[in-house]
């Protein structure tokens, strides 16, 4: 009785990676058949790796760039939502104007300094994708890609993200002074404003921002924002897809517009 459940456990595993592998081979043919190119597993496994590291280049180069963060309109660094009273009474404080500038710049400074640490991280992930997870990817949509390197990634990278945040936050990258120093000195005279009568009767609130974590995230999601044109660039634009395997591979797609 026990062999008898044994073999038929067998046959039935076998029966389902047979199947899985039976999907793959259909999804290749039919997109064979549609573009009249050959196109095998192996191509779409090697087009979608290189699409996938060529955007992660572009985006790691663009936003590591000097300005790369600060005078992007969409990801620039802004003052976190729990400081935003400092801008509201920035009357109030001694020499604010300036300091929240120069804090704003330092911040965007930074990250644009520590962003350039993702790349090995999101190259490691890219190695370990299988076939299964390739043909998925692929034909799954407009940002599949970007959303399955959030998926394997995101923790990996605010884990590594942290202490290299925290290191660029210490560098004196603004005229001389790091952003931890300028930030601490907004934040410092905003408190000592926010805990006198007229900071009372204004209705000031201390702030105590965690700096790090705050530009973490927020670098992070301006790396996947990135990284989600950059794919759909390659899907869509024809002129983008810079090789002969991208062309060969995300060739498939255009069929299916």
């Amino acid at each position: 009785m026990t062999k008898k459940i044994f073999i038929l456990t067998l046959i039935v595993l076998s029966t389902a990676a047979c199947t899985e592998l039976m999907q793959v081979a259909t999804t290749v043919a039919s997109n064979s058949l549609s573009t009249g190119t050959t196109v095998t597993t192996a191509d779409n496994v090697s087009g979608l790796k290189s699409a996938l590291n060529l955007g992660i280049e572009k985006a790691v180069s663009g936003l590591s760039a000097t300005d790369g963060f600060y005078k992007d309109a969409v990801l620039k660094l802004v003052m976190p939502d729990d400081a935003k009273a400092i801008v509201d009474n920035i009357k109030l404080i001694p020499g604010g104007q300036a300091l929240v500038d120069k804090a704003v710049l330092s911040m965007n400074r930074s990250a644009e300094d520590a962003v350039k640490e993702a790349t090995p991280i999101f190259k490691n992930a890219i190695i370990n994708m299988s076939f299964s997870d390739v043909t998925g990817v692929l034909f799954g949509g407009k940002n599949a890609a970007t959303e399955y390197l959030r998926k394997t990634t995101y923790n990996s990278l605010k884990s590594a993200f942290a202490p290299k945040i925290q290191a660029s936050l210490a560098k004196p990258l603004v005229a001389g002074v790091s952003t931890t120093k300028t930030w601490s000195s907004l934040t410092s005279a905003y408190n000592s404003v926010a805990g006198t009568a007229v900071g009372s009767v204004a209705g000031m609130k201390k702030v105590n921002t965690n700096l790090q974590e705050y530009v973490t995230e927020r670098a992070l999601d301006a790396l996947f924002t990135k990284i989600a044109t950059e794919e759909n660039e390659i899907r869509t634009n024809p002129t983008a897809r810079v090789s002969a395997i991208l062309q060969k591979v995300f060739g498939q797609l255009d069929s299916k517009k």
